[in-house]
């Protein structure tokens, strides 16, 4: 038997590299392409609605498509009606508006060269498929196009040049400020660009790294911005002024300084604590051995970067990081397909799929609480979204702990986990080992003839 794998909720028709949800729409805006190359792989933005079907299940329908020519999307930021694109060396900005019914009419006329789709034909996916509005169907394997009078119109806003690299411009992340007054930046140059939003002036333009910028987020008030870079080095800067340079190596006293290197980086609240503020960054091997080395987790304080807990998350190399909007869950997809979700307090997994993609996971995206007034999580406590190369979309939901105890006793009783894996944190009442209620019987039986010995002599 193959390998157990998530359903998927959508197949694009090419590789899928970025995914985002606006919690004002509710929409879900997938991103990728081919790039440039004569392949026939188109390059495009997909607009999609997803729907809780049951309590546990989801699906998507493809609402619209937007082209992107001969430039693929690898990555993107969403804020306020705003797509911020990294296409090759520049960030293309694209507003997206939801229609209703009443006013979509105006908006289907072409704005800009940009079209605005309206679904026609509702359809179930499946193999061999090769029709499809848009071309969408080109890969055989679709989701639903939508059978309603949604619209959607996308227009072209401004491109900056984000990356300066001479050989081969290309920018590697981009995010929005918490407040969305910035727009911010890295790429293969090294270097960090910083723009005043929606203006797009710049305000900072500096060298934060010898090489590539892998991974960058700032702090909710602006205060801090975290960058992490292929040069072994996860630095904190105030403005474009050097704060400091984490360590996280020195958490761990065995540990050689430039065996791993940093990947991600991402800035989380804490549930409960108003103030609180926390930083998680992924550490990964340098070099890979005939035995993998594990990969670690590190969340520091938010505030004074102080190290807290470092722990290990397997030896599949990671390639993506995500933290729910509540800062409770970390999502983790690995280049071999796999994806997980943590608790933060502890750094503990919660949820793994051995290999649920067939490549790398390219982005990850948690589900709000809400969206359009609706709970999307239904009976789930969290859900996240994740794409990969293999231009799927997959849904993977936690069950609620508190209303899945048949599947916890399971998990309790089994102590090797299989490749598709809830994992609770504590085992509920009524679910014990057998032996373990054997055992404390035992030790109850003896206690009781040592204290009738006690009381009294000659008993035994």
């Amino acid at each position: 038997m193959g390998k157990k794998r998530v359903p998927d909720v959508y197949r694009a028709p090419f590789p899928l590299y970025s995914i985002k949800v606006d919690p004002k729409t509710g929409l879900v805006i997938t991103a990728g392409g081919g790039g440039a190359s004569k392949t026939g792989i188109r390059n495009a933005v997909h607009f999609l609605d997803l729907q809780l079907v049951g309590e546990h299940q989801y699906s998507a329908s493809l609402l619209h498509c937007h082209d992107t020519d001969t430039r693929a999307t690898m990555n993107m930021a969403v804020g306020d009606g705003v797509i911020a694109a990294g296409q090759d060396g520049t960030c293309s900005l694209m507003r997206f508006q939801l229609c209703t019914q009443t006013d979509g009419s105006k908006a289907a006329a072409k704005e800009g060269g940009n079209s605005v789709l309206q679904g026609s034909a509702r359809r179930r996916a499946g193999k061999g498929d090769k029709g499809g509005q848009d071309g969408a169907a080109a890969s055989g394997d679709l989701s639903n196009i939508k059978n309603e009078t949604t619209r959607i119109s996308v227009t072209g806003l401004a491109e900056v040049q984000s990356d300066l690299n001479p050989q081969d411009p290309l920018q590697k992340v981009v995010r929005f400020s918490p407040d969305l007054s910035l727009l911010l930046t890295g790429g293969t140059d090294g270097h960090i660009r910083v723009w005043e939003f929606p203006s797009l002036k710049k305000k900072f333009d500096f060298k934060a790294h010898e090489g590539e910028i892998e991974d960058l987020d700032m702090s909710p008030g602006k205060k801090h911005l975290v960058t992490v870079g292929r040069d072994f080095a996860c630095s904190v800067w105030s403005g474009n002024q050097l704060a400091m340079s984490l360590k996280w190596h020195e958490t761990l006293p065995q540990m050689a300084e430039k065996t791993y290197r940093y990947m991600a980086c991402r800035f989380g609240k804490v549930e409960d604590q108003k103030e609180a503020l926390r930083c998680y960054t992924v550490q990964i091997p340098h070099k890979r051995d005939r035995r993998p080395p594990p990969c670690y987790l590190t969340k520091w304080d938010g505030k004074n970067f102080l190290p807290m807990l470092t722990a290990p998350c397997g030896t599949e190399v990671i390639s993506s990081l995500a933290v729910s909007d509540s800062g409770t869950f970390l999502g983790l997809g690995t280049v071999t397909g796999s994806v997980a979700i943590y608790i933060s307090f502890s750094l503990q997994k919660l949820y793994y799929v051995q290999e649920s993609h067939g490549i790398v996971v390219t982005d990850l995206a948690f589900l709000p609480d809400s969206f359009k007034g609706k709970n999307i999580n239904g009976s789930n406590e969290k859900a996240m979204l994740s794409v990969a190369v293999d231009s799927r979309c997959q849904v993977h939901a936690v069950p609620n702990r508190s209303k899945s105890s048949e599947h916890t006793k399971t998990t309790c009783h089994n102590s090797k986990p299989s490749k598709s894996t809830f994992v609770p944190l504590f085992c509920p009442p009524g679910s014990f080992p057998i032996w373990l209620v054997l055992f404390c019987c035992g030790l109850m039986v003896v206690g009781v003839i040592f204290l009738l010995q006690y009381l009294f002599p000659g008993f035994i």
